[in-house]
């Protein structure tokens, strides 16, 4: 039976114990620099994922690695694996039927066919026990003087490459975590400082909000009072005009042959020999009303000359007020409906 550790590991029954000279997390430590995924099968192989292995050995393709590194015997599919032992998939830590992985033996291969630094260590040290085997027939551990290893047997030293592997290893964990937590320490200050300014930037951005809306509303009542200003004005100068038309002397009576009818054209060439029409809104806002005041009395809206002649409504009052001094016409009041009734004086 088979069972995985707190790593999320897998490994033998504790019942069926197997004693190795060097521990196989130490010894996948020195060769990889990460503690990897394990399955320890019941005959005491080792398997690992191919992808944790190539990720950590720095080979960018899995599948490249396996053909051109690895022996095709060396690694296999995660089913296929467990299908000799009828053991199942293991739950949790992403274990896939199509998983490849590699042995223990593909590993090294792996590893030896690496060309980060950190690998350099333990490939000297294979290097060395090929060599030794070569010439001394055989490569053994030296016995360990301090702890004895569990149930009895005999435990044995790390080699001393490997040993340094670890420990490099491990230092530049620490300072890459340490580095790590300063980065993060500095993130999280930034990130405060941040805030604070934009927090700042909001409230400035409120009362600088607040102030144009007042400003805002004292223009509105400025222009409010302004043109209430100019509507009494305007009516004041239409009263005026008004008045200095009543007192004007009434024309005298026309005697001797009857003169031809007025047109719209000699009324506005009467004006212009007179020099009455000043500027072409003037001009324009009479040839507006002359068709209408050869006929007889005009109900004139200010709007609807304002909209034939193209003017402001302010400009086309202007413009009529400008006639009534020049004595071009006169009000003779206004109609039931409030609309001011111009006639030829």
């Amino acid at each position: 039976m088979y069972e995985r550790d707190e790593n999320g590991m897998v490994s033998r029954d504790a019942a069926t114990p197997r004693r190795e000279a060097i521990e196989i997390n130490d010894f996948v430590y020195a060769a990889t620099g990460a503690r990897l995924r394990r399955l320890t099968l019941p005959d005491g192989t080792h398997w690992f994922p191919a992808a944790d292995v190539c990720k950590r050995l720095g080979y960018a393709h899995v599948g490249s690695a396996l053909r051109n590194v690895a022996d095709q015997v060396n690694f296999a599919p995660l089913e296929s694996v467990l299908l000799k032992h009828t053991l199942s998939i293991p739950a949790g830590r992403e274990w896939r039927r199509d998983m490849n992985l590699v042995n223990l033996q593909g590993l090294i291969r792996l590893v030896n066919g690496c060309t980060k630094p950190e690998a350099q260590p333990f490939k000297t040290w294979v290097s060395e026990v090929i060599a030794t085997i070569q010439r001394d027939g055989s490569y053994t551990l030296d016995p360990a003087p301090v702890q004895p290893a569990p149930g009895g047997g005999t435990a044995y030293l790390m080699p001393e490459e490997v040993a340094e592997a670890i420990v490099r290893l491990e230092e530049r964990n620490i300072r890459a975590d340490e580095a790590m937590m300063v980065a993060r320490l500095e993130e999280i200050e930034q990130a405060r400082r941040a805030n604070e300014e934009r927090g700042r930037t909001n409230e400035h951005l409120g009362r600088v909000s607040d102030q144009l809306g007042h400003t805002n509303h004292r223009l509105g009542a400025l222009d409010s009072r302004a043109g209430g200003l100019h509507h009494v004005l305007g009516r004041i100068a239409d009263t005026l005009d008004l008045i200095a038309d009543r007192l004007q002397p009434p024309a005298a009576p026309r005697t001797g042959a009857e003169s031809p009818p007025l047109t719209p054209q000699h009324l506005l060439a009467t004006w212009r020999a007179r020099n009455l029409v000043v500027t072409e809104d003037v001009h324009a806002v009479a040839a507006c009303l002359a068709p209408a005041l050869v006929r007889g009395p005009v109900h004139c809206r200010l709007e609807e000359v304002a909209e034939r002649t193209g003017l402001t409504l302010d400009r086309v009052h202007d413009c009529v007020r400008m006639l009534i001094k020049r004595g071009c016409v006169r009000q003779t009041g206004n109609a039931g409906d409030g609309v001011p009734v111009y006639v030829l004086p």
